[in-house]
């Protein structure tokens, strides 16, 4: 059962009830990367980190020290579509943590000194982060893939730009995206030991919403005078497209291994046939090791440590990729055996056994995954703010069985398609 309202102010507020004496609550905020002007890149992750430098009420000392004191998990993370906030406490100081948030969410000082404090550390972040070749190169085929537009910019910004950023920049993006009905407060508590409500009525969620109603309350005059901007969609380009047709980009940058990326364009979160991908993606290198990169590249020859596939979805456009690590003298026999193992998906249907094989381990995979109590809140939180809804195993469950095999070599013969795959490579 779920309980969904909205409080005064506008904050939508959706509960995931458990048993467990751990309770975990957030704030997600439908403002990330893709919502940056030219002007406020790596914008949306500063404020992130702004956030937690005290409010009119608290300090940034005082922030940490009201959930960590009393042994709680205070963090945040930023996307390309939403920022989150969450902290997981004991359930008797859920109350505490959901006044928190509220206060260092709505609420954010962002003064000057703070400011320009935390935009070294953010530097610091990115100067790690570019010494990262593993992770740098996620980033450019993403621009590679989405030319021109935020959904190809990486997240933390550039350097010289963040240090031209001065409060008032802060607070009028917070101004523009952190309004109550543009969030959402996600709870997973023991349900409040109220009387049972109205036939037909919800389920009062856990003890505590009406700490975020004090905090939220006061942000309802200053949010309503910025209207959300428009965000604009990618440019086009559907499935087994790239930036171009199969570019080939090699990039000299001195490292010991080579790093690999084969990239196209795929499908949006609300496209059908992502489930088919759903299931190719984890047959060809998802994160187990009997997955077909993994046994061709690694078990069977040894010619790399890591290699893998992933496909991410956006609201209104989506991405494959595969990522592999080798020495550089192997890369094109790397390459080689991928786009064998691609081939052989394109060209040929799975059988009734392999079919039901992959379609098991798949769902094997998920319901474990959704064992994982946090990343289920915070996975299923952000589909609600995205959708409206929650995102059920039963539901997918569902949609992988629906499968056939010519569902899966139909979508691989148009995402697979090599004229659509740009490959990128740092050397």
């Amino acid at each position: 059962m779920r309980f969904s309202n909205i409080l005064p102010a506008g904050l939508p507020v959706v509960t995931f009830p458990t048993t467990s004496s751990v309770a975990y609550c957030g704030i997600a905020v439908r403002a990330g990367t893709r919502n940056e002007t030219p002007q406020q890149q790596g914008m949306a992750h500063f404020c992130e980190h702004l956030a937690f430098k005290g409010t009119q009420k608290r300090s940034a000392i005082q922030i940490i020290n009201a959930i960590e004191g009393v042994g709680g998990e205070l963090n945040a993370f930023t996307n390309k579509e939403d920022t989150v906030f969450y902290c997981a406490v004991q359930s008797q100081y859920l109350g505490k943590a959901i006044g928190v948030l509220c206060d260092m969410v709505f609420n954010s000082q962002h003064p000057q000194d703070e400011v320009e404090k935390e935009c070294e550390v953010v530097c610091d972040e990115i100067e790690s982060y570019e010494d990262t070749p593993s992770e740098l190169i996620y980033d450019e085929i993403e621009d590679l893939l989405f030319p021109g537009h935020p959904l190809g910019h990486n997240i933390l910004g550039n350097k010289e730009q963040l240090r031209s950023y001065s409060s008032a920049d802060t607070q009028a993006f917070v101004r523009q995206w952190y309004r109550p009905e543009n969030c959402l407060l996600f709870v997973s508590a023991t349900a409040d030991p109220l009387p049972a409500p109205p036939r037909g009525g919800a389920v009062r969620p856990a003890v505590g919403i009406d700490k975020a109603e004090v905090f939220t309350s006061s942000t309802e005059d200053f949010s309503a005078t910025t209207p959300t901007a428009e965000v604009t969609a990618p440019p086009l380009g559907g499935a087994g497209r790239g930036a171009g047709s199969g570019p080939f980009l090699v990039r000299n940058r001195g490292t010991h291994q080579a790093h690999v990326m084969l990239g196209t364009r795929a499908f949006s979160a609300n496209d059908e046939r992502r489930w088919a991908l759903y299931l190719l993606n984890n047959i060809l290198g998802g994160p187990a090791l009997n997955s077909r990169l993994s046994l061709q590249l690694r078990e069977r020859h040894g010619l790399v440590y890591t290699v893998d596939s992933a496909m991410t979805c956006y609201s209104d456009a989506g991405l494959w990729t595969v990522y592999f690590g080798c020495d550089q003298h192997d890369v094109k026999r790397c390459l080689r055996m991928v786009r064998h193992e691609l081939d052989r998906l394109m060209d040929k249907p799975l059988s009734d056994s392999q079919l039901k094989a992959y379609k098991r381990q798949l769902k094997g995979q998920l319901a474990i995954a959704c064992d994982n109590r946090e990343q289920f809140v915070l996975d299923n939180a952000r589909n609600y703010l995205h959708t409206g809804h929650e995102r059920r195993l039963e539901h997918i469950v569902r949609h992988i069985d629906n499968l056939t095999a010519r569902d899966l070599q139909l979508t691989a013969q148009q995402v697979f398609a090599p004229e659509g795959i740009t490959t990128l490579i740092y050397e």
